[in-house]
């Protein structure tokens, strides 16, 4: 009887699993997350310096513990957790262009490095960065490419040396900006301990930031997006 339930128990979450895969097969770039909202956010009015933010976890996670930092501010947080760049430069045109924002603040890469959605070189991760860039030029979109936030290692999936990786990618995100003529916004430097990891008074996980992290962020990224719009 003991065996039977077990099995059960097994098919059961199988099931589930399956399931869930399958969902995530039929729209794996999340494209229906803010559907219904960029409806509702609209087009900005003549003189309105429109923000989106594109990201992950660390871009969504900033509106959920500093939702002050987004209020009253033409802001738009389009993160999404656990995505990876492939993932965002597929609904790049519906949560960024489509919102005709005058300056877009990508945050990315990180995921990608964890392996999220299979494996990843930092070409790879170089080369998505470098479209939706291109994507943001055509559209008369102000690019800021960040660099990707310290990480001594990945809790859900250690062993992939982001501690070394990091700031290789963030050197290669840096080149491109400077060839480029766009901004590069170095969080990096400001948040990163000696392991090349962040701090456990910036994170909890020692991947994501905390409140005191985003405190960190803030003044960098609002100096960037000032720098943006003057150009």
């Amino acid at each position: 009887m003991k065996i039977k339930f077990n099995n059960h128990l097994f098919i059961l979450f199988l099931v589930v699993f399956i399931m869930n895969e399958l969902l995530l097969a039929q729209d794996w770039a999340n494209l229906n997350r803010f559907k219904d909202d960029n409806k509702k956010v609209g087009q900005p009015s003549p003189y309105e310096n429109r923000i989106v933010f594109m990201g992950n976890s660390i871009t969504q996670g900033w509106i959920e513990q500093r939702p002050q930092f987004f209020s009253d501010k033409p802001f738009i947080n389009r993160g999404i957790s656990g995505q990876t760049t492939p993932q965002m430069l597929l609904r790049f045109r519906q949560d960024v262009v489509d919102l005709n924002p005058k300056v877009v603040v990508i945050l990315a890469g990180t995921n990608d490095i964890a392996g999220n959605t299979g494996p990843s070189t930092l070409e790879m991760i170089l080369d998505n960065l470098k479209s939706m860039s291109e994507i943001s030029k055509a559209n008369g979109i102000k690019v800021i490419l960040c660099s990707v936030l310290p990480a001594f290692d990945y809790p859900w999936r250690p062993g992939q040396n982001p501690n070394e990786k990091i700031p290789q990618l963030n050197k290669m995100i840096e080149n491109y900006c400077i060839e480029n003529e766009l901004i590069y916004l170095d969080y990096f430097s400001a948040m990163v301990d000696e392991r090349n990891g962040l701090p456990e008074k910036y994170s909890g996980d020692g991947v994501h930031p905390n409140s005191e992290g985003y405190k960190v962020m803030e003044p960098l990224v609002e100096n960037a997006i000032e720098k943006a719009l003057s150009n």
